[in-house]
């Protein structure tokens, strides 16, 4: 089976689709945010919880991120490997755009819905959430726009499948994306 990749801005759903695709299709979950994780205890930061990177610690690291490229350099080489061999369900900020392997999907809602659902995720004020949200974006779509010359959020032409997730549970959305795969190379 080929693998999915998810890709999306932070708290859209994409863990929580990717992980229910991961049992509906027995796929292998790997999120390139785990992967950074790995390097990011490797370089002495203690990692902690699912909500780690909305922490004082993961935003320090996200700044040293920025500044250190190789970070992003080194989980992309290794996803672009996992994505060849197929039977994974990928969660990623850059993959879509850096490889031809997979099919592509970005999960897109309002940094209002976002916030609410991150504040809720994290148990944290909608505030905080809402400026958790509006950092994490504006430093993204700068990461990406300097790494590899894309428009993060905005150049959709690499994806096979777009969902505005705003209104929809979870399990609607990975079963859209379930169809779509299971239809997906087919001949009408």
């Amino acid at each position: 089976m080929l693998s999915i990749i998810i890709s999306g801005p932070p708290a859209v759903g994409k863990t929580t689709v990717a992980r229910m695709l991961e049992k509906w299709l027995g796929l292998k979950y790997v999120s390139g945010g785990d992967l950074l994780k790995e390097l990011a205890e490797e370089r002495g930061y203690r990692v902690t919880g699912e909500d780690w990177w909305d922490s004082e610690e993961g935003q320090r690291f996200l700044r040293e991120r920025i500044r250190n490229h190789t970070y992003d350099l080194e989980v992309d080489k290794r996803l672009c490997e996992l994505v060849k061999k197929g039977g994974y369900v990928i969660t990623s900020y850059s993959l879509p755009w850096l490889t031809n392997f997979g099919i592509k999907v970005w999960l897109k809602a309002s940094k209002e819905v976002r916030a609410r659902r991150m504040s809720i995720r994290d148990n944290i004020s909608y505030e905080k959430a809402l400026e958790i949200i509006e950092v994490r974006d504006k430093e993204n779509k700068q990461l990406y726009k300097e790494l590899y010359g894309y428009d993060f959020g905005e150049d959709m032409k690499v994806f096979h499948l777009v969902i505005d997730t705003e209104k929809l549970q979870p399990e609607i959305t990975a079963k859209i994306i379930e169809v779509f795969v299971q239809g997906y190379g087919n001949e009408p």
